[in-house]
């Protein structure tokens, strides 16, 4: 096992090096999520920077027939971001030394001793929390050039993306807060307290309220009516020259305005619960165009979920490696297509009852011929945002390819659960000659069709059980 993280980056670097001085092809291989595609980007770009022979391309998921499709490739080396924890094995086995990861998911312990992994975990960072593949990928292109650390500012993007803006009114931890203090330094990212209003850029007003489910505020979210009723009788203008205005464009008496009317209407329900969670860390883009979706860094990561989840993952790296042509109205497009799937599958999710099933530690959902298997790691934590499943862990499932299910599950806000997600869907999965794993609070699973009652049950016993202070079955 290598010492430290430094000592790993320095054999990265000669890694690499060697591939690059030999002429050897490197193929990145990454995941196809916000933080999938910010790594992938961050590490292709710092390839191609360097000289290197490079091709990149997205995978829902990692298997042993990703890893036999690696046999037959004609790439001499290869870089995985975001993916493969668990496989170290297979790799070796396969490919001998010609392969690395970049990553931050919990790995199996007999992962920490192979130097070709170089994992968040391993190497003393809580992959959960302060620092993600993103954040990896971008300490790796700074140990291949330090010129490299104008990559920082799409590190920041996967932060948010992979939900890691964790700390007190939603600051970055460990190397994520450092990361965001370098893009910050070279002016590349503003990071401000404000309204954490969706769609700070682009969103209409009343859209940007309505649309803002944490906090969940019972009467506003999701009732455009009455949130455009709060705005106008809290004084400030909602237009200008017939253009509806956007949060970001409010100075700060206007938002003391709309905090006091929020406040007042939600007297009695919280108040002060809702508006310490309605004040946090904005990311600013300030070289991306204003009322431009990129410009806010949260929005600018649900733009690249929604490339990734609905196939279209090229599209997303085009704008993290710096295309802003034609490719942005195609993104814009995407995002509008995204939401508006999303608002369907909740809406029949919500509909259709019989699909759910609740305890008092956990919500069963089955999405199966509704939510596609890219979107259950979307919808599994949307529901666990709502606040009647606070506390609670979600368990979403739904079909995938060739006669599988793939589960998502999810740790509620407020959720005290000792459960480590990562663990039960690793350890099950394997169970039944699946693949799992990812974070203590938000992990995944893939098992044949076959073997879903087995699945379920274990799920159900050691969900209850686990909540209970027990150890797994």
């Amino acid at each position: 096992m290598t010492k430290s993280l430094d000592e790993s980056l320095s054999y990265f670097k000669d890694k690499v090096s060697d591939c690059i001085r030999s002429q050897k092809s490197i193929f990145v291989t990454t995941h196809l999520d916000c933080d999938g595609l910010t790594s992938g980007s961050i590490i292709t770009k710092a390839l191609i920077r360097a000289g290197a022979k490079c091709t990149v391309r997205t995978s829902k998921e990692f298997s042993k027939n990703v890893v036999e499709s690696f046999k037959t490739d004609s790439r001499d080396f290869h870089i995985i971001t975001d993916l493969g924890g668990g496989f170290a094995n297979t790799l070796d086995e396969s490919l001998g030394d010609n392969w690395m990861v970049l990553d931050h998911h919990q790995i199996p312990d007999e992962e920490l001793d192979n130097q070709n992994v170089i994992n968040a975990w391993r190497l003393g960072m809580d992959g959960g929390t302060e620092i993600c593949a993103g954040g990896m990928a971008y300490l790796a292109s700074m140990a291949l050039d330090e010129k490299n650390s104008d990559l920082s500012a799409i590190a920041v993007v996967s932060a948010l993306g992979d939900r890691q803006d964790q700390g007190e009114k939603k600051s970055f931890v460990g190397k994520n807060f450092e990361i965001a203090r370098i893009a910050k330094e070279q002016g590349l990212v503003e990071i401000d307290l404000d309204l954490l209003l969706v769609g700070r850029e682009t969103r209409p007003l009343p859209d940007a309220l309505a649309f803002t489910s944490q906090p969940f505020i019972e009467g506003l979210t999701w009732n455009r009516d009455t949130c455009l009723s709060l705005l106008n009788s809290s004084g400030i203008q909602l237009k200008e020259e017939g253009r509806w205005r956007v949060p970001a464009e409010l100075n700060e008496e206007e938002k003391r305005q709309v905090i006091e009317s929020i406040t007042k209407f939600a007297s009695g329900k919280n108040a002060t619960e809702i508006m310490s969670e309605l004040i946090g860390y904005t990311y600013t883009f300030p070289r991306e165009d204003r009322r431009s979706f990129l410009r806010d860094g949260r929005e600018f990561s649900t733009m690249l979920n929604s490339c990734g989840r609905i196939n279209r993952s090229g599209v997303g790296m085009a704008v993290c490696m710096g295309d802003r042509n034609k490719i942005l109205q195609e993104a814009e497009t995407i995002l509008t297509d995204y939401r508006k799937m999303i608002r369907e599958y909740m809406k029949i999710l919500s509909n259709e009852r019989w699909r759910i099933s609740e305890s008092e530690t956990c919500v069963m959902v089955n999405g199966e011929d509704v939510v596609p298997e890219t979107m259950t790691g979307t919808i599994s934590s949307l529901i666990a945002g709502s606040p009647k499943n606070t506390g609670k862990i979600i368990i979403l499932r739904t079909k995938g390819e060739q006669g599988t299910i793939k589960f998502s599950s999810r740790k509620s806000f407020s959720c005290k659960s000792d459960i480590n997600l990562s663990e039960l869907m690793r350890t099950g999965a394997a169970k039944f000659d699946g693949v799992g794993g990812g974070h203590d609070a938000a992990a995944g699973a893939k098992i044949t069709k076959d073997k879903l009652d087995e699945f379920l049950n274990y799920l159900e016993v050691n969900v209850i059980n686990m909540s209970n202070g027990n150890k797994s079955q």
